[in-house]
């Protein structure tokens, strides 16, 4: 069985069910003992931006913000896509802790040989 888990967010706060659900996934793995990476492109990439995952998605869904904190404390990352985030012209010298700007070649590389367990919201 595979340690790894990443979860592929391309959704933003369009869709903030879609993203509290993506969420509630990679803290579950996180939280579990999976090595745990999330990879954020075209509208997640806003998520790595500090105080942009904000608000409660739905009644009885927890807050986003909660959910990111859980996720750090359990020692979940985040690789950011760097063509969708220079194409949004954010700012990368400010982003949440665990963010790294990182494509496809370096996912790939952490995902390494081993198998992992994938999730795509």
């Amino acid at each position: 069985m595979s340690n790894k888990a990443v979860i592929s967010l391309s959704t933003g706060l369009e869709d903030p069910e879609k993203v509290t659900v993506a969420f509630l996934v990679a803290v579950g793995a996180a939280e579990t003992g999976h090595e745990t990476l999330m990879f954020l492109s075209k509208e997640a990439v806003r998520l790595s931006a500090p105080g942009t995952a904000v608000g409660t998605a739905c009644a009885g869904c927890p807050p986003l913000a909660d959910l990111l904190e859980r996720y750090e404390t359990a020692g979940g990352r985040y690789y950011v896509c760097p063509i969708c985030f220079n194409a949004k012209e954010l700012d990368a010298e400010n982003l949440i802790p665990g963010a790294e700007l990182n494509g496809t070649v370096p996912l790939w590389k952490w995902i390494g040989d081993e198998p992992a367990t994938t999730f795509s919201y």
